[in-house]
């Protein structure tokens, strides 16, 4: 069925319709902020678990699932957002468009279109924030704004102090106690680099900034650049996560440039592709790990990491990249309240291991990892530019103690410019490899996916899941004991979260890479899907793109 049919038709016959049945929130619920039967922030909970707690659909019952209604755009992009859900209303984004549709029946509510005067290469916005009855997001012109939930009127916009060539804002921010969380990305582009903002939620005001790349010696001195060769990387592409007990927020940083020519940015790039831990009150460096040294396959931190208490008492920080690892850190150390960060000036020096490393496991096939590239020949490496892991980042389901991560199996292969090679203007893409960023990967027939279980304490892998097609989307648990993933072949998956098993199999007929979100509506649990990606670098773009809800018979 496609996405433009709308299936208004609901089961009869049922004397009785069950209630939504929830678990008691997990350690990691904001419990304050979220009416359980919502799906609020962009992985749910401001940790970042991507957990629901709703159980009415689970084991028994999922094979009965179907589509309830669809929301269709009238044309097909990179669809990548992930969907909101509040009080009975879903909300996404696109690049120029905000949209709000009746959770229950997909009728739309209202839509608010912001044309861009020069249309992005990805066309990509990844969602909204939400608080206090507003909604916030960026943009691919570097600005910030607010809209009213309920009109979708604009009641702010600002222009980020980076805006500028190659600047872009397509990250889902995070919002809470007043503030709201983003970043601008452009990383890969001639002399942009990632700064985080804190924006006043009521009038978009900067309280504070922090830039991947300080203007600070001890920094700046781990980029050892040729004259004339501009400050790149950094970016942030995706949601970040906070701890709201500690007022912490954790932010993955994207790659320096040129992303894989590191002999013309010797040194470690701080803090390029790292998980970096800030003050939310005074956007004060606390602590960083950069779990990508050297890099020179353009391997991101770019997903959004999870926070979590794990069975045995260990608060950890986890992170799945696009080196095709699943990286755990202790975050203990962060979470005492007893760091010191002062209001104003640059960043001081780390918290000495303050996120130490508790271990990395693979969440795909990794070959050739640490060759570097040639000026002379193409050299093949596993994972490819694709990842690993790109912008949808871990679940944890807390009564399983479990990890799940999506992946791309995809290899590709490449070569360096002249050393001579001229860089290119600002605000233009710097990879700094031979090929066009199009020719680089495999062919498009070896590509597949994987979704793995791991023990949140261990690392070990519990359960291993082949798809067809990467794994791009948004991995979603419940507490009705299921596991929701997708590919990029168009397959949506129900599998039981305690050992992979498929337990049911559905299929928008697009290549899907937004969010899978589970909310309730009408005393009914539902799962919205965001389907179909038209972007250059997947091949077999989608022919339609939106939104899918899903319900049990």
């Amino acid at each position: 069925m496609s996405l433009r049919t709308l299936l208004l038709r609901m089961t009869v016959g049922l004397a009785v319709i069950a209630p939504v049945v929830v678990d008691p929130p997990s350690a990691s619920t904001d419990v304050n902020t979220i009416r359980l039967g919502d799906w609020p922030s962009y992985n749910r909970t401001l940790a970042g678990d991507r957990f629901s707690p709703l159980r009415q659909i689970d084991r028994t019952n999922v094979g009965t699932l179907q589509q309830v209604c669809a929301y269709s755009l009238p044309q097909a992009i990179s669809l990548q957002t992930g969907p909101l859900v509040v009080d009975g209303t879903l909300f996404f984004t696109t690049d120029e468009g905000s949209f709000a549709i009746d959770a229950a029946t997909c009728q739309e509510r209202w839509k608010s279109i912001r044309p861009l005067a020069k249309g992005s290469f990805a066309r990509v916005n990844r969602g909204f924030a939400y608080l206090d009855g507003r909604l916030f997001r960026g943009t691919q012109d570097g600005y910030v704004m607010a809209l009213s939930a309920e009109t979708g009127k604009t009641l702010w916009e600002v222009r980020l102090d980076v805006a500028g060539p190659g600047v872009t804002v397509p990250m889902a921010p995070i919002a809470a106690d007043g503030k709201v969380f983003i970043g601008n990305a452009g990383g890969d582009q001639v002399g942009v680099t990632g700064h985080v903002y804190a924006v006043s939620a009521d009038t978009g005001a900067v309280v504070w900034r922090f830039d991947v790349v300080p203007d600070a010696p001890s920094v700046r001195a781990t980029w050892q650049l040729p004259s004339g060769y501009p400050l790149s990387g950094g970016g942030l592409w995706t949601s970040f996560a906070y701890d709201e007990t500690n007022d912490v927020l954790y932010v993955p940083a994207g790659n320096p440039a040129p992303g894989f020519d590191m002999e013309l940015r010797q040194g470690d790039n701080l803090y390029t592709n790292s998980i970096i831990a800030i003050n939310a009150k005074t956007g004060r460096l606390i602590a960083h790990h950069q779990l990508v040294k050297r890099d020179n396959h353009d391997w991101d931190v770019s997903a959004a990491p999870v926070l979590i208490t794990t069975a045995a008492g260990r608060q950890i920080v986890a992170s799945a990249n696009k080196d095709g690892l699943l990286s755990v850190l202790d975050r203990s150390r962060l979470t005492t309240g007893r760091f010191v960060a002062t209001a104003t000036g640059a960043p001081e020096k780390d918290l000495n291991g303050g996120l130490p490393l508790l271990f990395a496991v693979p969440t795909t096939r990794r070959e050739n990892v640490d060759a570097p590239l040639s000026r002379e020949h193409a050299t093949r490496f596993c994972p490819g530019i694709a990842g690993g892991t790109e912008w949808n980042g871990p679940a944890f389901h807390p009564q399983l103690n479990t990890l799940y991560v999506g992946a791309v199996d995809w290899c590709a292969r490449a070569s360096l410019t002249a050393k001579d090679a001229p860089v290119p203007a600002p605000g233009e893409t710097w990879f700094g490899n031979r090929e066009s960023m199009l020719h680089v990967v495999d062919d498009w027939s070896t590509a597949r996916g994987r979704l793995t279980a791991f023990d949140a304490d261990t690392g070990a892998e519990r359960w291993r899941f082949e798809a067809p097609k990467p794994i791009l989307a948004g991995v979603t648990a419940t507490a009705g004991g299921l596991l929701f993933a997708a590919d990029l072949a168009g397959n949506v998956y129900a599998v039981d979260a305690a050992n992979g098993a498929t337990l049911w199999q559905g299929s928008t007929g697009q290549p899907i890479g937004g969010g899978i979100v589970s909310y309730s509506v009408g005393g009914r649990q539902r799962i919205a899907v965001a389907s179909g990606v038209s972007n250059p670098i997947w091949p077999s773009p989608a022919k339609v793109s939106g939104v899918i809800v899903y319900g049990t018979r």
